[in-house]
């Protein structure tokens, strides 16, 4: 069934990337040379096709601890030039202090305030992107390039075509909207 000439001509023209994951087979099937990618199992395909949620968790986690740790380190590198400013022996008299150096901690407050925005701005956009990046990888993403989820009438994921029988009524999910079919023959 899987080197019909009609199937495999479909395959071939299809825009939608296309899986091969026929499984366990002793000759290789015409459909395997037409894929998009041919994986050697369907549970092989599923790990290649949907991501693992973990990694994707774990590079948010190291994401967001990077900013951390740029965020404390443009604190700790301000409060040390705050430190070395007491330091100095004009911090004796305040009040020349607060004459000589009140344009210098305005600078200084200014410029911190741009690293700050700066630095988030970055961070902000590396957060988007892997936000995009889940979004592309949700079901919904996955529909809307032009998969479908077929059920059956009883609302389960029909995930072997084999077991259809003519007369069978199915409910096919897209991105937009639903539709309802019969099954006419299986294979």
């Amino acid at each position: 069934p899987f080197s019909d000439e009609s199937l495999v001509r479909l395959a071939a023209s299809c825009e939608t990337p296309i899986v091969s994951a026929i499984g366990h087979e002793k000759d290789s099937p015409l459909l395997d040379l037409v894929a998009d990618y041919r994986a050697s199992t369907p549970t092989d395909a599923a790990k290649r096709v949907v991501p693992d949620i973990e990694q994707e968790i774990a590079d948010i986690n190291k994401i967001r601890d990077r900013m951390y740790r740029r965020l404390l380190a443009s604190v700790e590198y301000e409060l040390n030039q705050i430190a070395q400013l007491r330091n100095r022996p004009v911090m004796k008299d305040p009040s020349v202090m607060i004459k000589v150096r009140k344009d210098d901690l305005s600078a200084l407050r200014d410029r911190s305030h741009r690293g700050f925005k700066a630095l988030l701005d970055i961070e902000k956009k590396e957060i988007k992107g892997v936000i995009a990046h889940l979004r592309s990888l949700s079901p919904q993403s996955t529909m809307d390039r032009g998969y479908s989820v077929v059920q059956s009438s009883g609302g389960k994921i029909v995930r072997d075509a084999t077991k259809l029988k003519a007369g069978d009524v199915l409910r096919i999910r897209a991105a937009k909207g639903e539709a309802s079919a019969s099954v006419l023959a299986s294979e």
